[in-house]
């Protein structure tokens, strides 16, 4: 099987420096934004991360979460962390999130075994 992680980073990677390349000034802005909104300051990055799993998961973007679990595993966020986390997204979003939990759960694993 593939390693999910490089597969969707690869494809992230690729996709974005495409849609960078084409010099739209819109969504050159919206990335930048995107960037500096996580960045350290009255919340602390990890918190940030957090917020923005929980978000990503009520919205139920796959990518999102995915970009977001790997960011938080990276800063040091725990499972039990990730787990607390998707637990209140769970809440927020109600049952229709629960196969982006799953999904959520397979990519941390994912991350832990890299």
């Amino acid at each position: 099987m593939d390693n999910i992680v490089t597969e969707f980073n690869e494809y992230r990677s690729q996709m974005n420096d495409k849609l960078l390349a084409d010099k739209n000034k819109i969504v050159k802005r919206i990335f930048n934004l995107d960037t500096n909104a996580y960045s350290a300051g009255a919340l602390d990055v990890k918190t940030k991360e957090l917020l923005g799993l929980v978000a990503s998961t009520v919205l139920r973007c796959d990518d999102c979460i995915k970009y977001h679990l790997e960011t938080s595993f990276k800063i040091g966020v725990t499972k039990d962390e990730m787990m607390e986390t998707m637990g209140i997204a769970t809440l927020v979003g109600g049952t229709i999130v629960i196969p982006h939990l799953r999904r959520a759960y397979e990519f941390w694993e994912a991350l832990e075994n890299n």
